[in-house]
């Protein structure tokens, strides 16, 4: 075995076993590139990475490759979602170099970590125009011992072009209806209304965006937005990239059509969807989003939930072939009419096969189709199909399963708890709260640590209940506190947002720039070629929007100015980024639309038991007003402080009315009159046209 032995990172332990010397990215790597001078192989990957394993099963297991790596180069491999700063660092090397990027990324280094060539997947042998990966490692030993001069200044070049990269963002104000106007028209013109999405193959879940669309539409009433977001979530959950069996969201469609996906699944990925189609269902009622929502929930529950009571990271696309006993990608997924008809019968294999569009001819590989629901399949009694659904998940449980990466990420444990608290509420499912607070709570025994006599911090990872050695980065501290505030709006226990507000507070004293900018990594962090700051969303939001959102929540709560200030700084990219490429921003637009609408913020009274009080609980938190914040607690005894009025600085002097639970709406330091009424409260929180103006 190698060094990766030791580490926590399932991805790394999957090449524990290769004859590659592999180093985890620490010091002594670089060391000994300087002490051997050869130059350093950075392979960075992670561990639902379809060609990350197709390239390791072709040269990284291979001896002879792995001998001359060994001989020639000192081998760092890393996680990159244990490590996004060094993974966003020299992909934005890789992305300037080639105008392209993904994984596996394969990076050649100087010792001092200065990047000088680049590349992703490279196959065994010369195919399609590109180099073997053997020609390319007897390329760079070649230029590395006979043109040195020309190889260190390539890279002085390329770190000194990424060092002075500064991101210009407009910082002077937050954004107004116009830019957020300007970004819908934007997003219209490259919609598909075809298919839904937006762009052509791949076709990646537009989760952030689908948000700013729901939000835009509750502040301002405009239909096309709404029916963007709705036509885009069918179309999803009618595709291949939605598992119709076992609920849940594959990574991306490699088609427009959705029908084909790359069938790897991402906690973060359903964790967003989850709250999409739940939020979809507040706005419309939609039974399909209703479905979906609960069904990507107990996905998650069931196929993700760790012993610890976190989620784990991801779900492989491959999975072993029965036919062939090797690692087939959709293996698990993928169904022939004769397997259907095997499991069924004749007459149900044929009525699932026109119900789920499986072809004689396939849709996939090999004749095997993915399981979708046509527009144009049959009419069916749905318990019957419930039925044939259920039997067909029986039957495929029976099959080698997808690996899973057992990591607990912090950020995207956040988003999970946000979704499932959400969707509990919504949808009376308490246990679904229940799996919320654990995970939450994971986070705190877990993820909070001390060091070195410091206030704690926030861990990136655990892993069995065993915290990992990497520092939390923006992201994390963001989506963390967006799940904590949304735990305490719907379960009442202030403990939450008072966490919520430890990490803000971290946000604002380690990460935060003097023009307010937002870095990703902290000012302490361990020191790369360059400090990463990416305000723009990849699969999940970007650390810099998720913070300025949970800041902007925590200052509504609070009435903390210096909250609300830092959103506001913070939002003066989306100012300049969002009418130009509203596709790689739209979790910075929806949080700017919840700026435009207030947030509102509700504070509900009366006493645990009552169910008025429930009632009314409810009512608020199914507004669909942007990012409006929910404070539920027992009123103030004899003129005394109420039980939770310490925790939520929203229920301070909020009395009931006439002895009755109440509602209390504030917006712009501007309050409605207190009401008992669950109807006049629904309409207090309703759509108010061009209200942000």
């Amino acid at each position: 075995m190698n060094r990766l032995a030791g580490v926590t990172s399932p991805y790394l332990l999957q090449h524990a076993d290769n004859p590659v010397d592999w180093w985890p990215w620490e010091p002594e790597a670089f060391e000994e590139a300087k002490r051997r001078d050869v130059p350093v192989l950075l392979s960075v990957g992670y561990s639902a990475c379809h060609w990350c394993h197709v390239m390791a099963h072709e040269s990284f297991e291979d001896d002879a490759t792995a001998a001359y790596m060994n001989e020639h180069f000192v081998n760092v491999k890393v996680d990159r979602e244990e490590r996004p700063d060094v993974d966003a660092v020299y992909m934005e090397a890789v992305q300037a170099a080639t105008g392209q990027g993904g994984w596996p990324m394969t990076v050649f280094l100087t010792p001092d970590a200065e990047p000088f060539y680049f590349g992703t997947y490279f196959p065994p042998e010369p195919r399609h125009g590109m180099p073997s990966f053997t020609q390319v490692l007897e390329g760079i030993s070649t230029a590395w011992t006979g043109r040195r001069g020309e190889v260190a200044e390539v890279a002085q070049r390329i770190t000194q072009d990424l060092a002075g990269r500064q991101l210009d963002y407009g910082r002077a104000a937050a954004p107004g209806p116009e830019e957020a106007a300007q970004a819908l028209l934007a997003l219209t013109r490259e919609y598909d209304a075809a298919r839904g999405g937006f762009g052509g193959a791949p076709k990646f879940p537009p989760s952030m965006v689908l948000e700013f669309l729901l939000r835009h539409h509750a502040r301002t009433g405009a239909e096309g937005a709404l029916q963007m977001a709705a036509d885009t979530c069918e179309a999803m959950a009618r595709g291949g990239i939605y598992d119709q069996l076992g609920g849940g969201f594959a990574r991306y469609s490699v088609d427009r059509e959705w029908v084909v996906p790359h069938f790897e699944k991402m906690l973060y990925d359903n964790a967003l969807l989850c709250r999409v189609y739940a939020h979809l269902w507040r706005a419309t009622g939609s039974d399909l989003a209703r479905r979906v929502a609960l069904e990507t929930a107990d996905f998650m529950v069931r196929e993700l939930r760790t012993p610890e009571g976190g989620f784990a990271s991801a779900l492989d696309a491959d999975s072993e072939d029965p036919r062939t006993g090797k690692p087939a990608e959709g293996a698990y997924y993928a169904w022939t009419p004769a397997q259907l008809e095997e499991v069924l019968g004749a007459e149900d294999g044929a009525l699932a096969a026109a119900c789920f569009g499986v072809t004689q001819e396939g849709t996939f590989e090999h004749g095997a189709s993915v399981l979708r629901l046509p527009q144009d399949g049959p009419v069916v009694d749905a318990g019957r199909i419930a039925g044939i659904r259920q039997r067909l998940l029986e039957a495929r449980a029976a099959r080698p399963a997808p690996g899973r990466d057992d990591k607990v990420v912090a950020a995207w444990n956040g988003l999970a708890v946000a979704a499932l608290a959400e969707c509990g509420a919504y949808f009376d499912r308490p246990d679904l709260v229940e799996r919320a607070t654990e995970a939450a709570d994971l986070l705190v025994r877990v993820h909070f640590r001390a060091e070195d006599g410091r206030a704690p911090r926030l861990a990136r990872t655990s892993k069995d209940g065993q915290v990992g050695a990497n520092a939390g980065v923006l992201e994390d501290y963001g989506d963390v506190a967006e799940g904590f505030l949304a735990l305490a709006a719907v379960t009442g226990e202030g403990v939450w947002l008072e966490f919520a507000g430890f990490l803000l507070d971290l946000v604002l004293d380690r990460f935060a720039a003097e023009d307010g900018s937002l870095y990703d990594t902290a000012h302490d962090a361990e020191r790369l070629i360059r400090r990463p700051q990416d305000p723009t969303d990849t699969a999940a939001p970007s650390g810099w929007t998720a913070a300025a959102g949970a800041l902007l929540s925590y200052a509504a709560h609070t009435g903390s100015e210096a909250h609300r200030t830092a959103a506001e700084r913070a939002l003066g990219v989306v100012r300049a980024l969002g009418p130009r490429v509203p596709r790689f921003i739209g979790h910075g637009l929806a949080v700017a639309e919840a700026l435009l609408d207030g947030p509102r913020e509700v504070a509900v009274v009366g006493r645990p038991d009552d169910p008025a009080r429930a009632e009314l609980h409810r009512t608020a938190l199914l507004a669909t007003a942007p990012g409006a914040v929910v404070a539920v607690g027992e009123p103030a005894a004899d003129g005394g402080p109420g039980a939770a009025e310490g925790e939520f600085p929203l229920l301070a002097g909020r009395t009931p009315v006439e002895g009755r639970a109440a509602a209390y709406v504030c917006r712009h330091f501007v309050c409605e009159r207190p009401t008992a009424d669950p109807a006049e409260l629904a309409a207090q929180l309703g759509t108010a046209a061009g209200s942000g103006s």
